[in-house]
């Protein structure tokens, strides 16, 4: 099975921490759509499998009007094998998010929705340049489990001057309500963003690893109590609400990806889009692709595995590595988690390399440290 991510790049104003591809003019947002559609077109046969995950992402899709959406998904079925119920996934903000909409919306085929929640604090929400209060968090979040059974919300831990007792408030506040999946993640600095702007000019604080790390075992300690499955170190499901098309992408399947600035992979080679509106429009209105290639090592491709493997409650199969890469390759790899087995860090179960609880916020690190160097 396959999946195909599409990137809308339209967004009302810039959070702070954001170092997505977007911009705030939505004075293209026509050609775009357009452009996405004829990308959608030009590129039908490079998937070889059946369509099982759309996923609209951005940017803020949820800024496209019904008729747009209902376009995009058209063009998929009419160029694409989509299986008979195939995963949809909107990502929305609160505000876009009216009574209207949802109804809207839920008249789709559009079956999940990704709420961008980030806080139900307001104060938070402000420190984050969010569009939207707490009051709409709730509200659009109550109606639109109305309509729609499949929904996950996003927190942000870390932000400073978080208390634990307030971060236990916003899990306590998903979990009331009944929210069957929460991704969740530490809020982080990432270059050329007014959040990094800002701290380089004293105007806000630094980021605190500690108080992320007593976020992070609250939200795994709290999940579990109210029977969520941590699936993925920063995804939270209860039983039959995993994301399918964020786990494609974690066991690495095949995915297309749509738009400026969207990743497409084929197990062999990874390819990206321009990350320039006004050259992606041009550069699809002559026919042209606009993206870069790059053909994977055996390197990659084993480093890759063992990233997003390790993330996972699937873990990394060593049978797989000694038949993807031969057994000198399984072997280097026990031999260099050795010293993370010894202190229970990671573990192996059932032929699987894992991580354990006490790994999981160090994961990505844990990661690099099996990487083969090229």
């Amino acid at each position: 099975m396959s999946g195909i991510y599409i990137h809308i790049p339209f967004c009302k104003q810039a959070c702070y921490y954001c170092d997505f591809h977007f911009s705030v003019s939505l004075k293209r947002k026509e050609e775009m759509i357009k452009a996405i559609g004829m990308e959608l077109q030009l590129r039908k046969d490079e998937l070889k499998n059946n369509v099982e995950t759309i996923y609209f992402g951005g940017g803020t899709p949820s800024l496209l009007t019904i008729d747009e959406l209902q376009f995009l998904i058209d063009i998929v079925y009419q160029n694409y094998k989509v299986i008979e119920d195939p995963e949809i996934t909107l990502e929305a903000n609160p505000d876009d998010l009216t009574e209207e909409k949802i109804k809207e919306l839920a008249a789709t085929k559009i079956n999940r929705l990704s709420i961008g929640v980030q806080s139900f604090f307001d104060d938070d929400l402000q420190f984050m340049n969010r569009v939207h209060n707490a009051k709409e968090a709730k509200g659009s979040l109550l109606m639109a489990m109305y309509h729609f059974d499949n929904i996950t919300i996003d927190l942000i831990y870390g932000v400073p001057k978080m208390t634990n007792e307030k971060w236990r408030n916003n899990l306590n506040i998903a979990f009331e309500m009944d929210v069957p999946h929460i991704s969740s993640y530490a809020l982080t600095v990432e270059n050329r963003t007014a959040l990094a702007n800002f701290i380089r000019k004293g105007k806000y604080p630094a980021l605190d690893e500690d108080l992320a790390q007593q976020h992070f075992k609250i939200l795994v300690e709290e999940s579990r109590k109210h029977h969520f499955i941590q699936y993925e170190i920063s995804n939270f499901g209860k039983e039959g609400y995993f994301s399918k098309h964020n786990t494609s992408y974690w066991q690495g399947r095949n995915y297309l990806g749509i738009g400026p600035s969207a990743h497409s992979y084929d197990g062999i080679s990874r390819s990206w889009n321009v990350s320039n509106n006004a050259r992606y429009i041009k550069s699809i209105q002559q026919n042209k692709l606009p993206q870069e290639i790059e053909i994977l090592t055996i390197n990659d491709r084993f480093n890759e595995t063992i990233m997003t493997g390790l993330r996972t409650i699937w873990g990394i199969s060593l049978q797989k590595i000694e038949n993807d890469f031969g057994p000198d390759i399984k072997n280097e790899l026990i031999e260099n988690a050795q010293e993370y087995l010894k202190n229970k860090i990671l573990k192996i179960k059932d032929g699987k390399l894992l991580i354990t609880e006490k790994g999981k916020f160090l994961a990505d690190g844990i990661a690099a440290d099996l990487f083969i160097v090229n």
